[in-house]
């Protein structure tokens, strides 16, 4: 099985300090740059499995860049360079402590929230009488707070943000036009490849100049659902699972096994199989948004190369 990077622990020129998340490590720069390395981590119900996933850093980091390139005209962003398959470099931002969720269809939290019986998420009214997967009349905005490290997502409502301080009006009304105008593109986008972004959610920050930016990813399969557009309404009307492309996989595994990240529950072993399995799959979300073939990075020494392409980008670009 191919090696995997799960943490990091370089120390690179002027650097101030280091944030890891659920996925991602970031290194914060004293110039103002940070560095994002995306691991091979896998993370589901806020939880970090114990093993990583081959290819899974490379494929988020390269899919998140590309969809940056390709929405850049419509939201600006962070991104300034990916000097390696797993790191984007970019401009050090304050990140509104709030994820922008989107959603077209009625799938995964949401259909769970409505076969509890709400009909209420995030403020927002859903429709009665749908189905799991059913489009909305118009995609829904249904934001989460961003927790530290460790803690649970929580949903919370438009007026609850404003109201409790976390994120200004007037930029709020910036963060939902940017939403809506990336969920439209992103949409474009999969329906290009035979897909249907389902629904996702988008993070933002603001630079030192006070300019909103994109930041963290976009599009990706830890970011994003999709469907096949290809059956989906034979699927529906007959009341069978969308054929999707998304993390939802894991998560469904996982709750067959038991899990779902409450307290007490431990996370079901995963064969190597399984692992590689997971692995297939992220590839296969790669080739389809993209349209390209994956070109599979040498791992043989995922560290060393990581460390290495950076410091040769920082050293060609002193200020």
């Amino acid at each position: 099985m191919s090696e995997t990077i799960i943490k990091t622990n370089f120390s690179f020129p002027g650097q101030q300090k280091v944030y890891k998340g659920k996925v991602r490590e970031v290194y914060f720069l004293d110039n103002d740059l940070l560095i994002m390395i995306a691991t091979d981590r896998l993370s589901a119900f806020d939880v970090v499995m114990p093993k990583g996933i081959p290819y899974k850093g490379q494929i988020l980091n390269q899919i998140a860049t590309k969809m940056m390139q390709l929405t850049a005209d419509i939201v600006p962003n962070w991104l300034v360079a990916t000097p390696d398959p797993n790191v984007a470099i970019g401009e050090a931002c304050e990140p509104f402590k709030v994820e922008m969720v989107i959603r077209g269809y009625m799938s995964g939290h949401a259909a769970r929230e409505y076969a509890l019986g709400k009909r209420t998420l995030c403020g927002i009214t859903m429709p009665g009488g749908m189905k799991e997967n059913d489009p909305f009349p118009e995609p829904i905005i249904t934001p989460a707070t961003k927790a530290d490290e460790g803690d649970h997502d929580e949903d919370i409502s438009r007026e609850d943000i404003i109201k409790k301080g976390i994120v200004s009006e007037e930029d709020y009304l910036i963060l939902e036009k940017y939403t809506r105008a990336l969920f439209a593109r992103g949409s474009e986008i999969a329906k290009q490849h035979g897909l249907i972004l389902v629904d996702t959610k988008y993070e933002f920050g603001k630079t030192k100049t006070g300019k909103i930016v994109l930041i963290d990813e976009i599009h990706t399969p830890d970011s994003s659902r999709y469907f096949y557009a290809e059956g989906y309404g034979e699927r529906q009307d007959r009341g069978e699972p969308q054929k999707q492309l998304s993390k939802e996989f894991v998560r469904q595994w996982l709750i067959q096994n038991d899990f779902q990240g409450l307290a007490g529950q431990k996370v079901p072993f995963m064969s190597d199989e399984y692992i590689s399995s997971v692995s297939e799959r992220y590839i296969e979300l790669y080739e389809n948004i993209t349209g390209e073939k994956f070109v599979k990075a040498d791992t043989a020494n995922i560290s060393e190369r990581i460390n290495k392409n950076i410091l040769d980008y920082l050293q060609n670009h002193k200020a």
